[in-house]
């Protein structure tokens, strides 16, 4: 029986890994991780981390084929495959800080790796990792002097969230990148076996190591850098009285742009697309491309002007200041059907509120009072450090409130900002919100989910992104 190591049980390795136990009955797998109370998550019926279907998958192989265990040393040593998929954090200090990765917690899984090993071992690296890692992981390896073979192949994941179980079920592509020796490209038909137990074979790309590595980079600088265009569009949009919705509608309708990610919003948020554009500025930097650097930083700049735009229209359309006045946050998780904050817009946007003095409350589906204080106490990038380095719970956000629905959140309030696309948020009694709010009652619909002609005519003052301005808020524009 081939045994499969996963070492980090986040939202890359505990999916990935069920998936692959479902999918693949005759292989035993194993999740370990250092985080006791985290494996105890996946022993138990709540799992730590919330992905629509994950429930079922973990539920049907646990136990049978899919373990998890914080005895890491013992499933490395007995392993065939080892999965890596440890956090590559920005650097918050040193060489390369706030662009360059953190590679801490990689090396450590490295020399863990070849300490333990007693046969010779595949490694494949899961994290999103900096072009030529590889390089630096194989030298720790190599240097072990006990004889081992190691071969290393990048297998970056392509996963997004709320849809994770989908895409591992059916995947567009799975990428794998090996050395071009006899014994790496030998590794690389030993992985390809294991997903060609459901993903078929045209489907499974195998490259070079420094190829995969810089596709999953490219991947969502490209994605990331539709998202700042559509976002760019709709600053000009609001200044001109078109309306984004419509621009997006009649661009995607090229058949070589296409539909998708043409969502204006609050901006874009996630684990991913901030951290792997930054690593790619940097690699850029290094290797003295300059004016590659500037080009894929200003995606993220745009994103960042993106959020500092929409708290801008919130405190100039409320009379230019929001001091004292109840907002109501509508969602905080980074996008609908996932419980994950990480970069969410929604930190930026309470940030600068609270910096005007405004008086919060958040309520979002899935994420929990602690969790939200926790990512308005930390700084930036400290979210990708392990829990345990991370701020406990503070209790300095006395303007901060967290409540358990949205009728809550609203009443009394003098605005209200959408900044998660939750489904449910479309379907709220919106004269009832309105009856219990201040007047006039403010709706800021950092998502375009709402219907903003039905909300005029109960009686809000609406902003939505890249539509046609409120005649309110546009008499009382703002250098923006």
């Amino acid at each position: 029986m081939v045994k499969i190591c996963c070492i980090g049980a986040g939202y890359v390795g505990g999916p990935t890994m069920a998936m692959i136990a479902l999918k693949c009955p005759n292989i035993q797998v194993v999740v370990v991780d250092i985080s006791k109370p985290r494996i105890a998550a996946w022993n138990s019926d709540e799992l730590p981390i919330y992905e629509p279907g994950l429930d079922e998958v973990v539920k049907a192989c646990r136990e049978k084929n899919l373990f998890f265990s914080t005895d890491v040393e013992k499933h490395v040593a007995e392993a065939d495959i080892v999965f890596v998929s440890v956090n590559t954090p920005t650097k918050t200090r040193g060489l390369g800080a706030g662009k360059a990765a953190d590679l801490t917690y990689w090396e450590s899984a490295a020399r863990m790796i070849a300490d333990v090993s007693k046969s010779d071992k595949i490694v494949v690296e899961k994290s999103t990792v900096p072009v030529k890692t590889a390089e630096a992981i194989e030298k720790i390896l190599t240097h072990n002097n006990k004889g081992i073979n190691f071969q290393i192949l990048s297998n970056p994941e392509f996963l997004a969230e709320g849809t994770a179980i989908e895409d591992l079920a059916k995947p567009d592509r799975v990428l794998i990148g090996g050395r071009e020796t006899p014994g790496g490209q030998k590794a690389v038909e030993a992985l390809k076996a294991v997903y060609a137990h459901w993903v078929p074979e045209d489907r499974i790309l195998t490259t070079n190591l420094w190829s995969a590595e810089l596709s999953k980079l490219a991947a969502n600088a490209f994605l990331a850098q539709r998202i700042s265009s559509i976002n760019a569009m709709s600053a000009l949009c609001e200044s001109t009285g078109a309306d984004v919705s419509e621009v997006a509608y009649a661009v995607g309708k090229d058949s070589r742009i296409g539909p998708k990610f043409l969502n204006a919003s609050v901006g874009f948020g996630g684990s991913c697309f901030q951290k792997d554009i930054l690593n790619l500025v940097y690699i850029c930097e290094c290797n003295g491309l300059t004016e590659v650097a500037h080009y894929w930083k200003q995606v993220v700049q745009i994103n960042d002007y993106q959020k500092t735009r929409f708290v801008k229209r919130v405190v100039s359309s409320m009379f230019n200041t929001v001091s004292g006045k109840k907002i109501a946050i509508l969602g905080f998780a980074f996008k609908k059907d996932t419980g994950d904050t990480r970069e969410t817009p929604a930190i930026d946007v309470c940030h600068g509120l609270l910096g005007d003095k405004a008086l919060l409350s958040i309520y979002d589906p899935q994420v929990t009072e602690d969790q939200i204080k926790r990512d308005l106490a930390m700084n930036k990038f400290d979210w990708d450090h392990p829990l345990h380095l991370q701020p406990q719970s503070p209790t300095a956000f006395k303007q901060v409130s967290v409540v358990w629905d949205a009728y809550e959140a609203t009443k009394d309030a003098h605005g209200v900002c959408i900044i998660t696309e939750w489904d449910e948020f479309k379907k709220l009694d919106y004269q009832r919100i309105y009856d219990n709010m201040q007047k006039p009652a403010f709706i800021f619909d950092g998502r375009n989910v709402l219907n903003v002609e039905a909300l005029r005519k109960i009686g809000f003052v609406v902003y939505s992104i890249g539509k046609p301005l409120d005649p309110w808020v546009k008499d009382l524009q703002v250098s923006i």
